[in-house]
């Protein structure tokens, strides 16, 4: 009866999707073909090509090209809204129900690399597994992102070609997440370890060879499902970890596309000044550095002792030696102009840890007098971070802080490869840490890192009242109504620091100036399909 019903819907549907893709190019930019792209990897990316097992954009950037989403943000476009959201694998889309059924028709013609088709049985496969079902019949061994489906109640292959997502409850934002370059459809018919090590997509580009340490190569997919994509004939990632050779490997021409994220406003600064040919764009990253404080464990059990080390750290002090400038100070969302719904400097600076240096710190001293650590008991604490230039610049400016209100920290290095499993096992104490979000919607955050039992809640923070406000903004249809109330719930969470945010890092992405249509978004996350670039050379 069920797979009736919903046959039904379908037939009544009144369509609000548009038209999968569609893109032009603008007026004297005839696009080129042929040619190859050379890009900049951080390192070899961690969880292979299994986006849906990674929590970063060192798997992001080089896994994006090889597969599709149902639906994307427009890559032509730097602002990401639901205005923004144009097909892919999905050809139109509906809601209804009030927000409480969101259906699909999918591409016809549609085939995986490997010749396979596509079929509505792959998004149901995918996101049954990344949702954890019961009757999934695959299940991923890392899941940061469960959460962004919690509301699913289930989902329905109907047809070949259509496929309805059931809520549980109104959630209009569900369509951002799934627009996220986080969101791909996997190929049911692969098993989702082959992806650790190689990549079966839909995507415009494919795998040709991934030799670690040295390349990963992609060729075009002369079988992609746009009419007259893509342009490049393929593209070579080269992974560099040593931020000096990888610069000057840009600036020597020897790479045409910088790596999202790890371009400091001194370094770019520094390349296009010495290699006027490379292009400068500042953007947003929607990533934030935070810190970890594992709230299992003492004494971060306590919130008078998470307080102390929130209040302890000069975030405007952050943004000038971290960053050079290249930041902006944010609660848990990224704020104005960068993201929607980031709290206001009136609102921050009533927050602990958001008003003056010196006050703050005497704040700290004082709390953790409170908790019992003084000038004879200091708090001495092993902080753990990641093995890579940009969290350990981070952890450089946080120890010294931290040793102002006399917290002894030392300083763990830990491989990206075991970095994320060890946090979201809890085996650490506290840590520098950055957080990306895929879009700037507050689902995407709020369940993803703060819900209760989330996988990637790093800091097992729990708060039931909080679960609710969570649960209640993400059913709201009005958008004031909703930022007020999410305005709320980041003002609650820097109270209890649950996870302290210390600042929003700002994107200086360089480009040769002959690269066309990379156009970097608001996520670094969302822009790596790579379907529109193209060489003007």
């Amino acid at each position: 009866m069920a797979r009736f019903r919903s046959l039904a819907l379908v037939a009544g549907l009144a369509l609000l999707g548009v038209a999968a893709v569609t893109l032009v190019p603008a007026i004297g930019q005839a696009p080129k073909y042929g040619g190859m792209l050379n890009v900049m990897q951080r390192e070899d990316p961690p969880q292979g090509f299994s986006i849906h097992e990674t929590s970063t954009i060192s798997t992001v950037w080089p896994g994006m090209p090889c597969l599709s989403n149902l639906v994307i943000f427009d890559p032509l476009k730097k602002q990401e809204s639901m205005d923004t959201i144009i097909g892919e694998l999905a050809e139109k889309w509906s809601w209804q129900d009030n927000y409480r059924n969101l259906v699909f028709f999918l591409r016809k013609g549609v085939k995986w690399h490997d010749g396979q088709p596509f079929t509505s049985k792959d998004v149901k496969y995918t996101f049954d597994m990344v949702r954890e079902a019961k009757e999934a019949p695959a299940k991923l061994r890392i899941n940061p992102r469960k959460d962004w489906y919690s509301n699913v109640d289930n989902i329905e292959a109907p047809e070949p070609h259509t496929v309805v997502f059931h809520l549980k409850r109104p959630q209009p934002s569900l369509l951002m997440m799934l627009a996220s370059g986080y969101s791909p459809v996997y190929a049911a018919h692969v098993p989702v370890a082959n992806y650790r090590t190689g990549c079966i997509g839909t995507g415009p580009f494919k795998l040709k060879e991934w030799k670690r340490g040295e390349y990963i190569d992609f060729v075009k997919n002369t079988d992609y499902f746009v009419k007259g994509r893509p342009y490049l004939d393929g593209m070579r990632y080269v992974p560099i970890k040593d931020r000096a050779t990888k610069f000057a490997a840009m600036q020597a021409g020897r790479l045409d596309v910088s790596f999202p994220g790890d371009e400091s406003r001194t370094i770019a600064e520094q390349v296009t000044k010495a290699e006027p040919r490379i292009k400068l764009t500042i953007a947003a990253q929607n990533v934030n550095d935070n810190m970890l404080l594992n709230v299992t464990k003492p004494p971060f059990d306590n919130v008078k002792v998470r307080r102390a080390i929130s209040l302890a750290i000069d975030r405007r002090g952050a943004v000038q030696a971290v960053h050079q400038g290249g930041g902006i100070v944010g609660a848990s969302l990224a704020p104005r102009p960068h993201g929607v719904w980031g709290l206001l400097e009136k609102d921050l600076a009533q927050l602990p840890g958001y008003g003056k240096a010196q006050e703050d710190k005497a704040k700290a001293k004082k709390l953790l007098a409170e908790a019992g650590f003084g000038p004879s008991n200091p708090l001495r604490i092993e902080m753990v971070t990641r093995a890579i230039p940009i969290y350990l610049d981070l952890s450089s400016f946080i120890i010294p802080e931290l040793k102002q209100v006399g917290v002894e920290a030392t300083l763990r290095q830990i491989e990206t490869a075991q970095w994320h499993p060890l946090v979201t096992r809890r085996e650490y104490q506290a840590g520098p840490n950055l957080t990306g979000i895929g879009p700037d919607d507050p689902d995407a955050n709020f369940y993803e890192n703060y819900a209760c039992g989330s996988p990637r809640n790093y800091t097992y923070y729990c708060d039931e009242q909080v679960m609710k406000l969570i649960d209640q903004q993400s059913q709201e249809l009005d958008p004031k109504k909703r930022l007020q109330m999410v305005m709320n719930i980041q003002k609650k969470l820097e109270e209890d620091a649950a996870r302290p945010m210390i600042d929003w890092r700002l994107l200086y992405n360089l480009q040769w100036n002959y690269v066309r249509n990379l156009v970097p978004h608001q996520s670094i996350y969302n822009w790596g399909r790579m379907q529109e670039v193209w060489l003007d050379k």
